[in-house]
């Protein structure tokens, strides 16, 4: 099983997502203090790796989802999903991502 845990930043909504391949298929279980994430969650159980690391070919699920549920265009949850997505199905190595944002 792989996992993210995304804090969100100025809102403060905490997001944890555990994903674990059955099969070709991705089994996701999300949870979050965000109520729009929480929508989210229930129309994203499951996805399929290989269609969610490229925007090539169609709009990944998770960003789909993250379109039609979140408030804010830069809600990095929709990203952390696929993140974990990504190191569950082999296609990427387990490493932070960090944003730093500052303001001078």
């Amino acid at each position: 099983m792989s996992k993210a845990e995304i804090q969100s930043g100025i809102c403060g909504h905490v997001t944890t997502v555990e994903a674990k391949m059955e099969g070709k298929v991705c089994k996701l279980t999300i949870t979050s203090t965000c109520k729009a994430i929480q929508q989210l969650a229930l129309e994203l159980p499951e996805v399929n790796p290989m269609q969610e690391i490229s925007a090539k070919r169609a709009t990944p699920q998770t960003l789909q989802m993250g379109l039609k549920h979140c408030y804010h265009a830069a809600c990095p949850v929709p990203v952390g999903i696929i993140k974990a997505v990504e190191v569950e199905g082999k296609l990427a190595l387990p490493k932070d991502v960090i944003i730093k944002v500052t303001k001078d």
